[in-house]
């Protein structure tokens, strides 16, 4: 019973009819049925030669194998003649019914005959012999070209070279001349074996192009996982991208459908064999069956882990097939042929030991259990090298093999609205509606179809058919825009495959006099997909202003409508429909009934002084919530749609005005002027160089280091407040000289000069706070006189109305806010987080400042304040800007009520308006007058 049992050797007979049962389990989960029937055919034909040849007497070895030998090498030499061309390449001879690959007989042929030659033992003569009858197969097959056939065939060669106990001195000059004439070996290779070189040695090849063949092996192995993905929805359409399924990546194939383990199995059952054919070779009779043996076994761990690391993209994609389970009718019955061979030898040796006559060291082949060992570590190493691209990569090619064969419709999310505090529309969506159809499933021939479509689209069916046709193979082809009645009634239709979609164009009823705080919208462009990276093409996002500010809360979600698609571009059936989810509604601080009136006040002020611009703000001083952030000149935001309406912007921005696109209360910086008097007077509040209720002299001008400094008027002596009502220019040049510039700039810096106020609008400008340093970083020179220029708010001092607002406020309440336009979002009005005010480090110190402040707007140059109801506090500016019209002068003016527990403060600039007091302040006092005309809210943190 033993004896029989090593006869037949169940453990190699099953590992062979295992493979082939992988391998029709790899082709039926591609959906290659015609190709598993085959297959199974070849394996039931094989079994029957591999039953025959087990009976096959060991004397009978080398006839045996000298008439394979020669059938090969004929069926070569005809190949080029008759042979059928695939891929470049001929190597298959077609007899009607079947083809044959004379290059596999070639293979099994050059483990007999050598075999034969060797048997006797090494000379030089059978040595040469060997080499010269194995040339001409390998160079015919070489000739084909068949580079990896060729490559296997030189392999085995030298495997039985090495097997037969040949001497390694005659074997170092053939491994030399080996090495050295793979460089040109380059110049018989063909440009896509050249090409897949290429790719192994490249860690950039185009993944589209020469490296789709390795990319979508890693996907199948990585994403395979330990069960495969065989059993889901559409995996033949999966499969399908995997190029050489059923042969040259077999394995990568049977691991994406069956899993890791499908592959474990493979690998189990090659190192059987290996082993299998090893243990046939220690118990073989003779030398030659021991060669045969041994060889077979080598043969096939080589194709196994050739292919196996291709198909790991560990060698180059060579086309090597795994004996009996890569699809194949030659391979197949020569696999079983060459199984059936090592049962004979096995049988033959059951009862006689191996040569008895010489030592045990002579009796095996050379290396046969290290070689077993080897394929068996390449083989396992390989298998753990799958584990771990499934795990480190795995979720990552899953996504790529899902995101392949599918091709998605963006189906764009509305836009949210933009309100101001009162519910007021500021910003919404026209309500119009693009129409498109997937244009590869839409039957265009269906002629009612068509008809329907185009009656409702209000086109004839001629004018459809034309603008289908203008498509070409593009995925979605739009049909045009349409009226929300006309989607409506598409949408009821249900006509299969037509889309119908919001267009995205916005809408802003107030024009010019919110689009600098609106902003507007257009296509992404590069740096808009820099910032979101995941933003689909084509989409919509928020260009300017608040738009862009809270792209990501207005925008919303876009949907997708998703088709599976074939590697050749064809459309298989419908995938995925994900809605798209509106964005969020925008609620503002903004009044927008405060912007129109801050708008029409600041247009009538630039027009009579002669100005080109004028800014104006309204912030709670509490909070920072901005009421009004007027800009004139406007712009008309309506035109940017999209589409962009090109003539009528490029007219409007060729318009009078500077910046007409700007939000000047954010954006234009200007000498402040008398307004940053304040500031100074905070300086010597934090640094008390002088007392406020010290007396400087006054006068029409102040003389230092030979230099006159002008006063706006002649003035008598003055203390701090004053000073500050009146704003003498004398007591503020001496005060800044007291102080210094450093500790001017310290101060201006706590209030927010020169520096971004934080305001939630993009692009806002900083102005500039001169300090000697600062100054020479930027090559200029500080002179002594600078620093008295500094204390009224001239030469090195710029800032913004943003800015003023934020430092009138400051020293008004003792604490610096951060300027906020939003307020809430979402239908549950969700607050948007405000930064809490921030204590000045000298607020305790700045009584005599708001006192000054209180005296000017009672019965200074901001005396017009004092009929309003409540009472206030100012300061008032006229800056010389040698940038500004006229006679050069801008006109600043700020304010605060009610001034004993302030709550809104209003900065107003018109640019070359001229004084202060003049042409800002009666704009400052509508906005105050209408302000307080209104309940008042308590504000909210």
């Amino acid at each position: 019973m033993q004896a029989h049992q090593r006869e037949s050797d169940p453990w190699l007979v099953g590992a062979a009819i295992a493979l082939v049962v992988l391998g029709l389990l790899n082709l039926i989960s591609t959906g290659k049925s015609t190709d598993a029937v085959r297959h199974a055919l070849f394996a039931v034909v094989g079994l029957g030669a591999m039953y025959a040849i087990s009976r096959l007497r060991p004397s009978n070895l080398r006839r045996f194998g000298w008439t394979l030998f020669a059938a090969s090498v004929v069926l070569l030499a005809a190949v080029p003649l008759i042979g059928v061309a695939t891929k470049g390449a001929q190597r298959w001879l077609n007899f009607g019914l079947f083809t044959v690959q004379p290059s596999e007989l070639a293979k099994l042929a050059l483990v007999l005959v050598p075999a034969a030659i060797l048997a006797g033992g090494y000379t030089l003569g059978r040595f040469a012999t060997t080499l010269l009858i194995s040339s001409v197969p390998i160079g015919l097959v070489a000739l084909q070209p068949d580079l990896s056939t060729a490559v296997v065939l030189v392999s085995t060669v030298v495997i039985m070279l090495i097997l037969a106990r040949v001497p390694l001195l005659p074997l170092l000059p053939l491994f030399a001349l080996g090495i050295a004439s793979l460089p040109l070996a380059v110049l018989f290779l063909k440009p896509y074996q050249l090409e897949r070189i290429h790719v192994f040695l490249s860690s950039n090849a185009d993944t589209q192009g020469s490296g789709w063949a390795a990319l979508q092996a890693d996907i199948a192995i990585g994403s395979g996982g330990w069960f495969g993905l065989g059993r889901e929805p559409f995996y033949d359409l999966r499969a399908e991208y995997l190029p050489e399924s059923e042969h040259d990546l077999a394995f990568a194939s049977l691991v994406y459908g069956w899993g890791l383990f499908a592959g474990l199995a493979v690998v189990i059952a090659t190192m059987i064999i290996v082993w299998r054919s090893a243990l046939a070779a220690r118990t073989a009779r003779t030398r030659e069956a021991a060669l045969v043996a041994a060889g077979i076994g080598g043969l096939f761990g080589v194709q196994a882990v050739v292919s196996i690391a291709a198909s790991l993209s560990l060698l180059p994609h060579t086309g090597m097939p795994i004996p009996l389970f890569s699809y194949g009718g030659t391979a197949a019955i020569l696999g079983f042929v060459a199984v059936g061979l090592v049962l004979a030898i096995r049988r033959d040796g059951v009862a006689r030991p191996l040569w008895a006559t010489e030592s045990r060291r002579r009796r095996l082949p050379r290396g046969v259990s290290a070689g077993a060992v080897t394929v068996t570590a390449m083989l396992l190493a390989m298998s753990v090298f799958a584990w771990q691209l499934q795990s480190g990569r795995g979720v990552e090619l899953r996504t790529m093999s899902d995101g392949q064969m599918e091709r998605c419709i963006r189906l764009p999310a509305e836009r949210g609205h933009i309100l101001d505090r009162n519910g007021e529309p500021l910003a919404y969506n026209v309500p119009e509606y693009a129409v498109a159809v997937v244009a590869r499933m839409f039957d265009r021939d269906d002629g009612p179809v068509r008809a329907q479509l185009a009656a409702l689209l209000g086109v004839t069916p001629e004018q459809l058919a034309a603008t289908l046709e203008t498509g070409g193979e593009e995925l979605e082809v739009a049909l045009g825009r349409v009226t929300p009645e006309q989607a409506r009634r598409i949408v009821d239709a249900q006509i299969p495959w037509v889309l119908v979609y919001p267009t995205g164009r916005r809408h802003y009823p107030d024009g010019a006099s919110s689009a600098s705080i609106l902003g507007h919208v257009g296509l992404a462009d590069p740096q808009d997909m820099e910032r979101w990276p995941h933003l689909a093409l084509g989409s919509r996002v928020g260009k300017a202003g608040l738009e862009k500010q809270y792209d990501a809360l207005l925008r919303g979600t876009d949907g997708k409508q998703c088709m599976y698609v074939a590697p050749s571009g064809r459309l298989v059936a419908t995938g995925e429909r994900v809605d798209p989810v509106r964005g969020h509604d925008l609620r503002l601080h903004l009044d927008m009934g405060l912007q129109r009136l801050a708008t029409d006040a600041l247009t009538d002020a630039v027009r009579t002084s002669g100005g080109d611009m004028g800014a104006a703000i309204v912030m709670d001083a509490r909070t920072g919530a901005v009421l009004t952030l007027a800009s004139v000149p406007g712009f008309d935001n309506n035109l940017y749609g999209p589409p962009v309406d090109t003539v009528a912007l490029a007219a409007q921005t060729e318009g009078p005005g500077p910046g007409r696109m700007l939000n000047h209360a954010a954006q234009s910086a200007a000498p402040p002027g008398s307004v940053f008097k304040i500031v100074v007077a905070a300086a010597n509040a934090k640094y008390n160089v002088l007392s406020p209720d010290a007396v400087l002299a006054g006068g029409a001008a102040y003389t230092y280091g030979g230099h006159t400094f002008a006063n706006w008027q002649p003035m008598g002596p003055n203390s701090l407040v004053g000073a500050l009502q009146w704003s003498d220019n004398v007591y503020f040049y001496q005060l800044a000289d007291l102080l210094g510039p450093e500790r001017i700039a310290a101060t201006a810096t706590e209030l927010g000069v020169g520096e971004e106020s934080g305001i939630d609008l993009p692009g806002e400008s900083v102005g500039f706070l001169g300090t000697p340093e600062n100054v020479a970083d930027i090559g200029g020179t500080w002179y002594p006189g600078s620093t008295l220029l500094m204390g009224i708010g001239q030469g090195t001092v710029s800032a913004t109305p943003v800015q003023l607002a934020r430092w009138t406020s400051g020293i008004a309440t003792g604490s610096t806010v951060t300027p906020q336009l939003a307020a809430a979002y979402g239908p549950d009005a969700l607050p948007i987080p405000t930064a809490e005010p921030r204590r000045l480090s000298f607020a305790d110190q700045l009584g005599p400042v708001r006192a000054g402040m209180r005296a000017s707007a009672a019965a200074g140059t901001a005396g017009q304040l004092a009929t309003l109801p409540v009472a206030a506090g100012a300061k008032t500016g006229t800056a010389e800007d040698p940038s500004a019209p006229g006679k050069g002068l801008n006109a600043w003016f700020s304010a605060v009520v009610p001034f004993d527990a302030p709550e809104i403060v209003v900065s107003v600039l018109v640019r070359g308006g001229g004084f202060g007091s003049a042409t800002s302040g009666p704009v400052a006092k509508k906005l105050l007058e209408r302000y307080l005309a209104q309940p008042r809210a308590v504000p909210n943190r």
